[in-house]
């Protein structure tokens, strides 16, 4: 899938795992919740009896509706059966035993067929989670099973339809099957039950979602296609042109629900873009970004920064992008290029402004042994001696930092693996040492100077 210029390679194997992984969580905590729902239906059984004597020795107050011949639910043979089956199948799950599991698995189903109260809604899904979990890894597993699976379960009942055939569509959709995915996404967009809830319609527009998102990666193939034959046709061309229509009107219908969107505002933009219609690219990417309706998502403004970079906007636009980002996620690897910026420019409040972007990513872990950020943090002290007030300014950035930066990146320990994995930050740290610290004694220097680094 691309989006832009930005090429995203997912293999198949990976994306075939990350589906498996979705589920796996679910439906082993599932299945503690179902047979924990029965321990205590057993449990409640067996004190019964206890607090039905212990109920003449309570207060005589007045009991509301209460009816004292009422007996207990109590387990039957069937439902201790398919109790004890469902303990085989999640051990069987649990060591990988996939053919084992499927044997139990043949069984628990009747569990849909029980007549008695109806089968819970946890029991349906739990027949629909484990058996595609169970096929997912079977060696001998076949489409048709799939299939078979996913239709009986759309029909044991309503509440689950739409996500079991937005699943069933993922899963055509890792097979190379787009247009029955796509098939199976329009027969549940229209699917209707009863008064339609808050639920229902969020995933009604998810549905809908994924099937424009079906209409981009069909326009994606189109296109490549297209673009390597020698010779233009208008038919195609026409053809090409009518998924990107329904494919952006249905995703500008569905961005207009506050949410997180991003895979789908990238397919958007990836097509107006390629038909040059860079007005409602950027109208797009900038309600996203600023829309307060919208949750907040750093992800929307990295997209429209990208976006702005592609077209050559003015360095003050894109500024305005990441000191926003630079609120949102300090530690953004895209603060390199907001820090650079403020370098360039000859603002001595910018100047300081980079001081303070560059501190702050050195406050988060994954960038402490960064060369490239400490090199950035060396060139802004370097322009910042310059000044008169230098170290007031940085006094005042480092005061609250004095407590703990010194064992984030100054200790022994940080001298040591320094020195060995990377001489070079060894090199512009240790001068900045005296500089962000100069009231402190530090081992990282001290550690140098006996080794005689």
């Amino acid at each position: 899938m691309t989006a832009g210029h930005h090429t995203v390679s997912i293999r198949e194997s990976d994306r075939r795992q990350l589906y498996l992984s979705l589920t796996a969580g679910l439906i082993m905590d599932e299945l503690d919740r179902e047979l924990l729902a029965v321990k205590d239906l057993e449990d409640d059984n067996d004190s019964f009896d206890d607090n039905s004597s212990k109920a003449s020795t309570k207060s005589k107050l007045p009991l509301v509706n209460l009816d004292m011949h009422a007996e207990p639910p109590r387990e039957t043979g069937f439902h201790q059966s398919t109790r004890v089956c469902l303990e085989h199948i999640r051990d069987a799950l649990l060591h990988h035993r996939w053919q084992e599991a499927a044997e139990y698995m043949a069984c628990y189903p009747q569990m849909l067929e029980d007549t008695t109260n109806g089968p819970p809604q946890s029991c349906k899904e739990l027949t629909w989670r484990i058996s595609t979990e169970i096929l997912h890894h079977h060696p001998k597993s076949k489409l048709e099973d799939y299939n078979n699976i996913y239709e009986r379960m759309k029909h044991s009942g309503v509440r689950h339809y739409l996500m079991i055939c937005l699943e069933h569509s993922f899963h055509l959709l890792l097979h190379g099957h787009i247009e029955e995915a796509k098939r199976q996404l329009s027969v549940s967009e229209s699917w209707r039950h009863g008064k339609e809830s808050a639920a229902q319609f969020q995933r009604t527009k998810l549905i809908q979602a994924y099937r424009s998102l079906l209409d981009y990666i069909i326009w994606c193939d189109k296109k490549c296609t297209h673009s390597s034959t020698e010779h233009s046709d208008s038919a195609e061309n026409q053809d090409i042109r009518n998924y990107f229509r329904t494919a952006s009107v249905n995703l500008k219908e569905i961005l207009k629900n506050p949410g997180i969107w991003d895979p789908f505002i990238l397919c958007y933009v990836e097509m107006l873009e390629f038909y040059e219609d860079h007005e409602e690219a950027l109208k797009v990417l900038n309600d996203y970004a600023y829309d307060n309706s919208f949750p907040p998502n750093p992800n929307a403004h990295v997209y429209l920064y990208q976006y702005l970079k592609r077209c050559d906007t003015a360095e003050k636009k894109l500024m305005k992008v990441l000191k926003v980002l630079h609120v949102l996620v300090p530690s953004h690897e895209l603060m390199l290029e907001y820090s650079s910026s403020l370098l360039q420019s000859e603002k001595s409040s910018d100047l300081q402004k980079a001081l303070g972007v560059v501190l702050e990513m050195l406050d988060f872990a994954c960038w402490r042994s960064n060369l490239v950020v400490w090199k950035r943090l060396e060139a802004i002290i370097q322009k910042l001696q310059l000044e008169k007030d230098w170290k007031d300014v940085v006094f005042t950035k480092m005061a609250d930092r004095q407590g703990w930066w010194p064992a984030l990146h100054f200790t022994n320990f940080h001298a040591s693996k320094d020195s060995e994995e990377n001489p070079e930050l060894m090199q512009v740290k240790a001068p900045l040492t005296k500089t962000l610290c100069p009231s402190l004694t530090l081992k990282y220097t001290d550690w140098q100077a006996i080794n005689g680094k």
